[in-house]
């Protein structure tokens, strides 16, 4: 699911918190279903800038529920800007690693339960149309 603009009300057990997140605050992201099995990626994330710091934060808070908390992200170096190794989000550092991917539009996250999702990066300058139809197929670069 890509979510788009506006207020969310978030939900802790089936029932509204009452809490209001800002949209801009949620992770514009798409997952397979947990389980799946299937191809090398396991969603598109579609993040508002190129600056990792400032965009990392949300999106690992949104996979924490299906990963655990991220300890490491491997992000390619070409597609964001300059990042430091690690990162402080609460009371956890996340190592952050930059590699050179052949396919440079990917991020490997890695949760504490020795888990790890894969995802295809859309460019923060593409349309809407473009983002929302990703294919969830790494044989496509944006």
């Amino acid at each position: 699911m890509i979510t788009l603009g506006g207020l969310v009300r978030t939900r802790s057990h089936g029932r509204s918190s009452g809490r209001r997140v800002p949209l801009d605050a949620v992770p514009r992201l798409r997952l397979n279903s947990a389980g799946e099995v299937g191809g090398y990626l396991d969603g598109v994330w579609w993040p508002r800038s190129t600056d990792l710091i400032a965009e990392l934060p949300n999106l690992l808070a949104a996979l924490s529920v299906r990963i655990g908390p991220v300890w490491r992200v491997v992000y390619d170096h070409t597609s964001w800007t300059s990042a430091p190794r690690q990162l402080v989000v609460g009371d956890r550092a996340i190592q952050l690693d930059a590699y050179p991917f052949e396919l440079g539009n990917t991020l490997y996250l890695f949760g504490s339960a020795h888990d790890m999702i894969v995802l295809r990066v859309i460019a923060p300058v593409a349309d809407r149309r473009t983002a929302h139809d990703a294919p969830l197929d790494a044989s496509v670069r944006s």
